[in-house]
């Protein structure tokens, strides 16, 4: 059996989650909503505070099936009581970020300034301090959301493995890589 799949998910005690006709679950809690449509055919029991996800057979199909949709819930509950952050910084001289709301403003070294309008469900703050690279912090009770919008982020202007300019997650390693001098 599956390791992830069978580990029953504690929910707490200000998250509610309802499970309706045909495997759809909808968690509320203090942070947001969610909905999630399950395979139907895995079963789902709520009882004494636990989600837990069984599947009818072993074929293939229903093991995968298993613990993925165990992981979406456990995501799911997680973020409505939680909330999930993801950092960038932004590495290179020049380079600046701005927010006024939902709009993020980027300097990356191109010749126009790089707007990004984020959904409601993110929210960002933007920190830059003197001598430190400038910060992005999002926040979301959407993890599968909050991990899209940071990639789209960092698409601007992947790090670049000769000097490591660009935006990277907070804690990312670049390998980098010897220049032209290192070769004599």
């Amino acid at each position: 059996m599956s390791r992830i799949g069978k580990a029953p998910i504690k929910v707490p005690q200000n998250v509610e989650v309802t499970v309706s006709k045909g495997n759809l679950v909808t968690v509320k809690g203090p942070k947001g909503t969610l909905t999630q449509q399950v395979d139907p055919d895995l079963i789902l029991e709520l009882e004494e505070g636990e989600l837990r996800v069984k599947r009818p057979t072993d074929s293939k199909r229903h093991r995968s099936m298993h613990g993925l949709y165990r992981s979406l819930l456990a995501n799911m509950i997680q973020g409505v009581s939680e909330g999930f952050v993801k950092e960038l910084e932004v590495i290179g001289v020049g380079y600046r970020v701005s927010n006024t709301g939902q709009l993020l403003e980027l300097t990356l070294g191109f010749s126009h300034p790089v707007y990004f309008l984020l959904p409601d469900e993110v929210k960002v703050e933007t920190k830059m301090e003197k001598g430190k690279n400038p910060l992005i912090r999002l926040e979301s009770h959407d993890k599968q959301l909050l991990g899209q919008v940071a990639a789209k982020i960092r698409a601007f202007r992947k790090p670049e493995p000769y000097k490591g300019k660009g935006i990277r997650y907070v804690g990312e390693e670049i390998r980098r890589k010897a220049g032209k001098t290192a070769a004599k």
